[in-house]
């Protein structure tokens, strides 16, 4: 029974994939899973490193590449997890709490820790916070353990717009059975993994958590791949060997468009994680690089005037006026009334502005669960009263 239980499945996800694929428009067959290129061979984001020996840390990249290693760091993606006692969130809000029904959640900090709690008026439960994930831009969510050395998710986060606590992200339960299940959601090793990929450096080593001695944040190994041999490389080359070719590490700049969208996409939701993960609706809008190749202007090939990297430089602070963009934009689109497109500008000039294109082109949309509106990274014609794309 188990073996043909396990067949049943194996059919039913391979009739999915199958359809999903034949549903799929052209220009995006060519988009992998995280999963996929994971499987491939070479570097690619979130995957572990087979010693921690290789990496070298950011202070022995900043020798060579000062300016990035400076900028960096400020970045959202370099701050995006903290140990609990050092989140800024929980500092500077002491008391934070939530109620749903009977139940009462506190996160109650100070100087040393963060205690959370929740309770039913009868019973309670608490555990000091470990882990930090997210900034305070968006919202903020928690990790601890219990005692059997076990991850758990807290059931709340922070958001900003809320300036308190609400449930965290699809995790939410208005009549939960108990205390415990009110409290957290079991978090296993595989999810672990994932987790503290996208968000720390050199956390899976030989294929095991390394909680230990992982780098906190997105650091520059973790999308350039561990970083030993390069220093070791490019020590030879200064010291004179000018026979020394190889430079050992990764740079994304020679991917192809639809490889650097997919780069990304791996902690950001590629066009098949976020299928495959069944998340519909404006939802998706979380996921920047699946709505991004699901714009006409995307091609069936990609372009690489409109990658993720062609608006982000991820060693730069993240931008978040409109006329910030505006210089992408025009690598496509004329931007004078009157003027003809042309071969290296094929996009027609738009007919009610010069500037500030994303304002109208890529709509603010607000998702319920994050309780907060995000760029919506489709970029078309908005149409008032029309539905929502997927």
């Amino acid at each position: 029974m188990a073996v043909d239980g396990n067949r049943l499945r194996l059919s039913r996800q391979g009739l999915f994939l199958f359809l999903a694929l034949a549903a799929a428009p052209p220009c995006l067959r060519a988009q992998l899973s995280t999963e996929d290129h994971l499987a491939e061979p070479g570097f690619w984001p979130t995957q572990g490193g087979a010693s921690r020996n290789d990496y070298v840390g950011p202070a022995a990249c900043a020798t060579c590449h000062a300016a990035k290693a400076a900028s960096q760091p400020k970045t959202p993606m370099a701050r995006t997890i903290s140990y609990a006692a050092d989140a800024e969130v929980l500092l500077t809000h002491p008391n934070l709490t939530f109620s749903v029904g009977v139940y009462r959640y506190l996160i109650k900090s100070d100087t040393k820790h963060s205690l959370y709690s929740v309770t039913n008026g009868t019973e309670t439960l608490a555990s000091p916070l470990l882990w930090a994930f997210g900034t305070p831009r968006v919202g903020q969510s928690y990790l601890f353990k219990k005692e059997d050395g076990h991850f758990y998710e807290a059931r709340v986060t922070y958001f900003p717009s809320l300036k308190n606590l609400g449930f965290t992200p699809s995790r939410d339960l208005a009549s939960p059975k108990d205390v415990e299940e009110a409290m957290d959601r079991p978090v296993g090793a595989a999810e672990i993994g994932r987790c503290f990929g996208c968000h720390t450096t050199a956390s899976t080593i030989d294929g095991k958590f390394d909680e230990e001695h992982l780098i906190l944040g997105v650091t520059c190994e973790a999308c350039h791949g561990p970083g030993a041999k390069h220093v070791t490389a490019m020590k030879t080359l200064m010291n004179g060997d000018l026979n020394t070719r190889q430079v050992d590490i990764f740079n994304s700049a020679t991917l192809s468009p639809v490889d650097s969208v997919d780069f990304c996409g791996a902690c950001h939701g590629t066009w098949w994680d976020v299928n495959l993960s069944g998340v519909k609706g404006v939802s998706t809008t979380r996921s920047a690089p699946y709505r991004l190749v699901t714009s006409k202007c995307w091609g069936k090939k990609g372009d690489a005037r409109i990658t993720c990297v062609a608006c982000h430089d991820p060693h730069e602070q993240l931008q978040t006026e409109a006329a910030a963009y505006d210089h992408a934009c025009l690598k496509c689109h004329v931007n004078a009334s009157g003027q003809k497109p042309r071969a290296e500008h094929p996009g027609a000039a738009c007919p009610v502005a010069t500037r500030n294109c994303t304002s109208c082109h890529m709509q603010q949309v607000y998702v319920p669960e994050m309780h907060d509106k995000f760029t919506d990274h489709r970029i078309r014609v908005v149409r008032e009263g029309e539905p929502f794309p997927n």
